[in-house]
């Protein structure tokens, strides 16, 4: 069981309001795929974070569950690995101690009833030990396969309710693979849950600079009154990786760049940059405003997906000084794989405020550098004063850059006079950055969406609605691309990406520099 942490210094910075200032119900916390590379790397450092933040409620317990074969201290002694690993933080002994002392680990496949008699043994152990009925949350960190099977054995043994407390299931990505498998997967799901008790996880949107898209928009008057057609020319999302497939040829080849970035990740940030502002930032207000936009996206026709997507692999080149392998060239991969790594996309918002802004996607591995980031572009000054001595050649229209990773913040673009004797302009810079501004660092996005889970805010979660919304759009060009037996299109490894992505873009337009 764990304790809360003392407050550090850090803390009470009064720019760095930590989690731990708002109260949550003891919570027992289960999680499926427990010994798998997503708890290992991220779910068991950021509960350590949290404990360290004091963030955690007072009374939490924690259990694992996998197939792997453990016992409660061979599983406490991997969770111990795994924070001193990967955690953001130097592990404090007392700390960790608190956390992974207590942890408790069942063996078992996913559809063995026997692990849910010893689920619902533990948990009321657990509770009759503290005098109090402890929240449940089962977090499905599980291949996408097992969630219904999962869900349905919750359901059989009754661990889906709970007379005193409330019980969550967090849903990892992918939501399917297609709309229909999206819309089987929230049937079966929504057959034994609420889906208030549905937390469907995307873990972008607990990016501190996601989040901030929101509070640029709606708290501050520079920007809300341009966020529009009549100001805004168009908008870029990128996110660029300029790492391979390393060892997951055997998950990405069935993916692909256009359903692991860009049906779930690329179409949050969109809707964020797109949607109204909400009554209030209740989690259903702001769904709704979300699923609006997605509504206001016509899906394109497959005559059409040539014109508004494309697809290419990364081949041979170098990345990080190094020589690196063409993606058909990597291990496991089919030599005759169509599957894309790079995918740009042109969509369009059809509504009162964004009408004819074309909404620029591309995500791909193997570019030039990792960035994610969204770039909106101001229409130009309707007329250039400056043409004597040339002072217009360096007027640009502005751009407001928000940085999801690295190095999260914004930026402004403005044209300012060169010093000297001559009216002369070049685009200058006003930057604001977390790390600066806020003298701490970000938390990882699953410690806020750990304790959002916790609380019961379901506001950075997906619903069962908008998944669909996604999938709705994205389905039309995934059918188009798997009718096309032609050569996929190619870009070097450590590269902007293919130049056929530039078939998409409206006249004057370019992509960023990435």
């Amino acid at each position: 069981m764990a304790t809360q942490a003392k407050p550090t210094e850090e803390q009470e910075n009064p720019l760095a309001e930590g989690l731990e200032r708002l109260p949550v119900h003891p919570t027992t916390l289960t999680i499926f795929g427990a010994t798998g590379d997503l708890a290992k790397r991220k779910l068991l450092p950021a509960l350590y974070n949290l404990a360290h933040e004091g963030a955690l409620p007072e009374r939490f317990n924690l259990i694992g569950c996998s197939r792997t074969d453990y016992s409660d201290d061979e599983f406490r002694d991997l969770a111990k690995e795994s924070i001193e690993e990967f955690s953001r933080r130097e592990t404090d002994d007392k700390v960790l101690s608190a956390l992974v002392d207590g942890i408790r680990y069942v063996t078992g496949s996913a559809d063995d009833p026997d692990v849910y008699e010893q689920l619902e043994k533990i948990t009321a152990e657990l509770d009759e030990q503290a005098g109090i009925d402890f929240n449940r949350i089962y977090y499905l960190s599980t291949a996408p396969s097992l969630f219904a099977v999962i869900v349905g054995q919750i359901g059989e043994r009754g661990l889906d309710h709970h007379e005193g407390s409330e019980v969550r299931v967090v849903i990892e990505k992918p939501i399917g693979t297609n709309l229909q498998e999206a819309k089987d997967l929230n049937c079966a799901v929504l057959d034994v849950l609420d889906e208030d008790q549905v937390f469907r996880i995307d873990h972008y949107l607990g990016k501190e600079t996601v989040q901030n898209v929101m509070a640029f928009r709606f708290a501050n008057g520079l920007f809300e009154p341009i966020w529009n057609r009549n100001f805004i020319d168009s908008v870029q999302i990128t996110a660029a990786e300029d790492i391979g497939i390393g060892s997951r040829a055997g998950y990405y080849d069935k993916s692909g760049a256009l359903r692991d970035l860009v049906q779930n990740h690329m179409l949050q940030l969109l809707c964020l940059l797109c949607m109204e502002p909400p009554v209030n930032f209740s989690a259903d207000e702001v769904r709704d405003e979300k699923v609006k936009v997605l509504h206001a996206i016509n899906p394109p026709e497959l005559s059409e997906v040539p014109e508004m997507a494309v697809r290419a692999q990364y081949a041979a080149g170098v990345a990080g000084g190094e020589e690196v392998a063409g993606y058909l060239d990597e291990e496991d991969v089919p030599k005759d794989s169509h599957t894309e790594t790079f995918a740009a996309l042109r969509l369009e918002v059809d509504n009162w405020r964004w009408a004819g802004v074309p909404i620029y996607l591309r995500a791909g591995k193997r570019l030039a550098r990792k960035i994610t980031e969204i770039a909106i572009t101001l229409k130009p000054v309707p007329h250039l004063a400056f043409k004597q001595d040339g002072g217009s050649v360096g007027v640009q229209p502005n751009q407001i850059v928000l940085t999801v990773q690295p190095n999260e913040g914004a930026s402004i673009s403005l044209g300012a006079k060169i010093p000297g004797t001559r009216m002369r302009i070049r685009p200058v810079n006003m930057e604001f950055l977390y790390g600066t501004a806020f003298m701490s660092e970000s938390p990882e996005a699953y410690e806020r969406l750990i304790m959002d889970a916790m609380r019961g805010d379901a506001t950075l979660f997906t619903r069962d609605d908008e998944v669909e919304a996604q999938w709705t759009i994205i389905d039309p060009i995934l059918e188009a691309w798997a009718g096309d037996d032609g050569d996929v299109a190619q870009y070097e490894a450590g590269s902007e990406g293919p130049e056929e992505a530039d078939a998409i873009l409206r006249p004057g337009h370019r992509w960023r520099q990435i």
